[in-house]
């Protein structure tokens, strides 16, 4: 592998790059790199491109795989398994570097509680650079097995905004008008 950033980093702090990027911690790999280079500093785009690289002789996929599929028969089983039953079922969407997901989750009320059920992602961001925005996968799969597993379990659904991603839309217990009229699949 070819790279003049790379062949500019001591034996050691390219052992720590490889090691941060077998754990996927590409943020602290870029800090590392830049903190290690010798002036003029690397760019974030040399070092995305030298981590893309690192990934390909590490024979890593430098993008996160696409979440397999939701099964509603493997999700009642985990509800199950929960120490309390939800009172309903609900989506959220929350990001990270990488990207957007939605997050399946079984909620109450008394505790307040939001138990995992599932994490939905496709891919990461870079499909925002493509063109004009995609239609959101992980919404329409959320929105899919959600309902099917509310409707299982006699819950209501929840996704507040499932058409764009917002980490900040209402919650189902902070929708009382939802909670009280809610029926089994409602968006409520």
């Amino acid at each position: 592998m070819e790279n003049p950033v790379w062949d500019a980093l001591a034996t050691d702090v390219r052992e720590q790059v490889d090691g941060l990027l077998l754990k996927e911690h590409r943020i602290h790999a870029i800090k590392v790199i830049r903190d290690a280079s010798p002036e003029p500093v690397p760019s974030i785009p040399e070092c995305l491109d030298l981590i893309t690289d690192r990934y390909a002789v590490l024979g890593r996929r430098f993008d996160r795989a696409p979440t397999a599929p939701l099964n509603v028969d493997a999700l009642t089983a985990k509800i199950r398994e929960l120490p309390r039953r939800p009172e309903a079922i609900e989506a959220v969407w929350d990001g990270d570097t990488e990207g957007w997901f939605v997050e399946l989750l079984g909620v109450t009320i008394e505790p307040r509680a939001a138990y995992h059920l599932a994490l939905i992602r496709f891919g990461t961001d870079m499909r925002l650079f493509d063109g004009p925005l995609p239609a959101w996968p992980e919404a329409e799969e959320a929105s899919t097995v959600g309902r099917a597993l509310a409707e299982r379990l006699g819950l209501p659904f929840h996704f507040a905004s499932p058409s764009t991603p917002d980490d900040s839309a209402p919650r189902w217990w902070d929708c009382p008008t939802g909670r009280a009229g809610g029926r089994p699949g409602s968006r409520g």
